[in-house]
């Protein structure tokens, strides 16, 4: 694990940000070129809310393979926490801008819709996370940044829920992304006899 580790260093944050945007222009395309089915505008919705998903338990999971595993990616995290909120904003905006459109129906569909009101939840959560997601607000914030992190945790709750109740009728993948969800969050809780070595990097 160690020789892994070593390897992981020498590859720029940089690279992250690049590998994980690049889906978000090609299926923007994909989109145009009728690439996504009959009905792009809802299968281009999808993608960017399942890669923000997917974001979200990758970055969740780093915590728990370094703790258990010895896999250090902690240097990734914050552009993996930052990738999450760019697709969940993609996600927004194609539900917002392209698929609803009319301002009145957008605010119906929130507050009369409870997976639309779930998933507004997980996004408004995520807002102060992104805002703060830079050293500034580390120095800043000080001990009191760590705490204010701690809201990915309802926040990846109720982005997982917002997916099972999102899909018509019963389907065993977003239940599957749920599950990954609340596995991830219970492997946090503290272990006597399990020390971790990054105690303050265990945040987000």
């Amino acid at each position: 694990m160690q020789a892994i580790n070593q390897t992981l260093r020498r590859i720029p944050v940089w690279a992250v940000y690049l590998m994980g945007a690049l889906p978000a222009p090609w299926l923007f395309y994909l989109g145009l070129t009728g690439g996504l089915g009959i009905e792009p505008i809802e299968a281009l919705e999808h993608r960017y809310g399942e890669l923000a998903l997917q974001l979200l338990i990758a970055g969740l999971a780093i915590t728990s393979l370094r703790r258990f595993v010895g896999l250090n990616l902690m240097k990734f995290r914050r552009a993996i926490g930052v990738l999450t909120f760019v697709y969940v904003s993609l996600h927004l905006l194609v539900w917002l801008v392209l698929d609803v459109q009319l301002p009145s129906q957008i605010w119906a569909d929130i507050l009369k819709r409870p997976y639309i009101t779930v998933g507004m939840g997980a996004f408004l959560l995520l807002l102060p996370l992104t805002a703060t997601s830079n050293n500034w607000s580390v120095r800043r914030l000080g001990p009191r940044w760590r705490r204010l992190h701690w809201l990915v945790y309802p926040a990846a709750l109720l982005g997982g829920l917002h997916y099972v109740m999102l899909a018509k009728g019963f389907q065993i993948e977003p239940l599957i992304y749920l599950a990954a969800i609340v596995i991830l969050l219970a492997l946090r809780l503290p272990i006597p006899g399990l020390s971790l070595q990054s105690n303050t990097a265990d945040s987000a």
